[in-house]
């Protein structure tokens, strides 16, 4: 690949159709890999302005991704991105260059790590925190097999406020595996990294001179007469005596861990030289590296938050494609405010996802009753559950794909003892671009599995505000409120919370909820013939609903989540009449359009299958 700099020069004869990769990448020589970082990150902002996705994260792990591809040997040694969405170098450097104009759509590359797309990538990323735990698994299957491999687990700071990131630093520092944890400190995680080990890397930022130090004091007490060398093994064997004089010693060390760095995750030499020292330990260690999120795009550095996760954007201007107020998301966040205005039991709770979630209005609004928990919903809701019996009424805003880590706590903490949380239930239902790992489809499936639980599934904004009023002032329990990705795209004079009924005296009757009525009202009112019931209170399912349903010589139910567990499975255990089309595997990658032509909740398809009934 041969581009042109602003000065119009030639950047670099390198061509990724040439190089054998990631194998020749060990051949270059330092001006070469600065040419082909530069190329890279050509390739990243390119890409990602098309397509979307993860900019910042991926800018800040160029130099980084090299020296770990330079360094270790993939596939042999094990490389875990965790999270997953800073491995875009990693794609392009071991052979998905090609490809990667594809990236994020459909049948293309994914956008996290796909063992199925390639065998440099051991593991299925998506979720925080998982690295370490998959590293020091892969690192002590390699030992019982009298493998001599590593297992590296690429670890962002943000995700060390996810507490599944500790337990595999707890199981592991004990071992004897050769297990290497690369820290990523960029002080920057989806939102803001909070807690006090966010300002406990961070404070790291500032003691990179601790291995140079150590190495200058060496190099001197070495030329000392006869007392030098004694010295020095003396200071090497008391921790107290040398390092807490330098650095304090880390968590990680008092984990059973060696630790190295910090280390400019930008030198591409020095990273190598950790990452080699890291090596020669041969047990369990932890290399700290500091980088600059969206490094080498001004933009992205002086935004890295906007530049997290991205749609299309304009190269030249650093401009986002602009994401309206006009969003479930925001309506909900703007909704929970005009709440709290006139009550103070309200508090508002997020696991990193302030702006994703629309909170940050509460988080400006009423800062001493918003709580940003980091990367730990399993914490949130037990959290919550402390609220709760405090007389507060905590309102938890959580990704559905992210509320399945708190399916213990939804049981133990809040539902055998009835206390009332409510969850806004955000990106409900297909999402799309990220696919298999972020669209939501088991939120129903796990919340109707759960007693003192219920359901509210609207499909438009003023739906919305009063299912949430309900969650939060009528309603006892849990209460969900789900809600999808985007905009509404329909709007009801006449604001359900229970069901929206269309008797015309047919004998089929169709059923559906969310999103999923837009498409499938269209559809009814193609078809003809046939009555209609959204349900908007989806669980439990009310005596009402089923007086309706059992009128009817056929049922037929589209839902927008995995059949296992779901509304109409529900209703089909009661009646033999329903028929039902619901998600029955994981869902790729794919525009949500796409996705929903494949699953068959287009209205063409839709109208296909009610006349098959009628």
């Amino acid at each position: 690949m041969k581009k042109n700099n602003r000065n119009g020069n030639l950047i670099s004869d390198i061509s990724f159709d040439k190089l054998n990769l990631p194998y020749d990448l060990k051949k270059l020589n330092y001006s070469q890999c600065e040419k082909l970082c530069e190329n890279v990150r050509e390739m990243l902002i390119e890409t990602v302005s098309n397509n979307g996705g993860h900019l910042s994260s991926n800018l800040g792990t160029v130099e980084l991704t090299l020296a770990l591809h330079r360094v270790f040997k993939s596939p042999e040694d094990k490389i875990i991105f965790d999270v997953g969405h800073q491995a875009y170098t990693h794609k392009i450097l071991t052979g998905r260059y090609n490809e990667f104009k594809t990236l994020r759509k459909k049948d293309g590359v994914s956008g996290f790590c796909k063992p199925c797309e390639s065998v440099h990538d051991p593991v299925i990323t998506g979720h925080s925190s998982t690295s370490v735990s998959s590293a020091f698994g892969i690192a002590s299957a390699m030992k019982i097999n009298g493998s001599d491999n590593f297992a590296v687990a690429v670890v962002g700071d943000g995700a060390f406020t996810g507490g599944m990131a500790y337990e595999g630093l707890n199981n592991a520092g004990k071992s004897d595996v050769n297990l290497i944890v690369v820290l990523n400190i960029n002080e920057m995680s989806i939102s803001k990294n909070v807690g006090g080990m966010a300002k406990y890397l961070s404070t790291m930022r500032y003691k990179d001179t601790y291995i140079k130090t150590k190495g200058a004091v060496e190099r001197t007490l070495n030329k000392v007469p006869v007392i030098g060398e004694p010295i020095k093994n003396t200071l090497r064997s008391s921790k107290n005596a040398f390092k807490n004089f330098v650095l304090s010693t880390t968590i990680f060390e008092e984990l059973g861990f060696d630790f190295v760095g910090p280390i400019d995750g930008h030198d591409l030499k020095d990273l190598e030289d950790g990452f080699r020292a890291a090596k020669s330990k041969r047990r369990p260690v932890v290399v700290a590296v500091n980088t600059v999120k969206g490094k080498g795009y001004a933009p992205a550095e002086e935004n890295p938050g906007e530049f997290h996760g991205v749609g299309s954007f304009e190269i030249q201007t650093g401009n986002p494609d602009v994401v309206s107020a006009d969003s479930f998301s925001s309506v909900f966040g703007n909704e929970l405010v005009e709440f709290a205005k006139s009550d103070d039991r309200i508090c508002a709770v997020t696991a990193a996802m302030k702006y994703g979630t629309g909170l940050q209005y509460f988080a400006k609004a009423f800062p001493e009753r918003f709580f940003d928990v980091g990367i730990a919903e399993e914490h949130a809701a037990t959290f919550c559950g402390g609220l709760a019996v405090m007389g507060k009424i905590p309102v938890f805003a959580v990704y559905s794909t992210f509320m399945q880590r708190c399916y213990d706590q939804l049981i133990h903490d809040l539902s055998i003892g009835n206390v009332h949380a409510v969850f806004g239930v955000d990106r409900a239902g297909i999402v799309g671009d990220d696919g298999e790992t972020h669209n939501g489809i088991f939120d129903v499936s796990m919340l109707t599995s759960v007693p003192n639980t219920k359901i509210y599934s609207p499909s438009d904004y003023e739906e919305l505000r009063h299912c949430l009023y309900n969650a939060v002032y009528k309603d006892k329990g849990i209460v969900a409120v789900r809600y999808p990705r985007g905009n509404s795209q329909v709007v009801n004079t006449t604001p359900k919370t229970d069901y929206y009924y269309e008797n015309n005296n047919n004998k089929c009757l169709v059923v559906t909820y969310g999103r999923l009525y837009n498409n499938v009202k269209t559809a009814v009112d193609n078809v003809k013939n046939v009555d209609l019931l959204k349900l908007v209170n989806i669980f439990p399912i009310s005596d009402e609903v089923k007086s309706i349903i059992s009128k009817y010589e056929t049922i037929i139910f589209f839902e927008e989540c995995y059949y296992n567990g779901s509304v109409s499975q529900k209703i089909s255990a009661e009646f033999n009449n329903v028929k039902s089309y619901a998600i029955n595997d994981y869902v790729k990658q794919m525009s949500i359009a796409e996705a929903y032509d494949y699953l068959g909740f287009s209205v063409e398809k839709l109208e296909k299958t009610i006349k098959e009934y009628i």
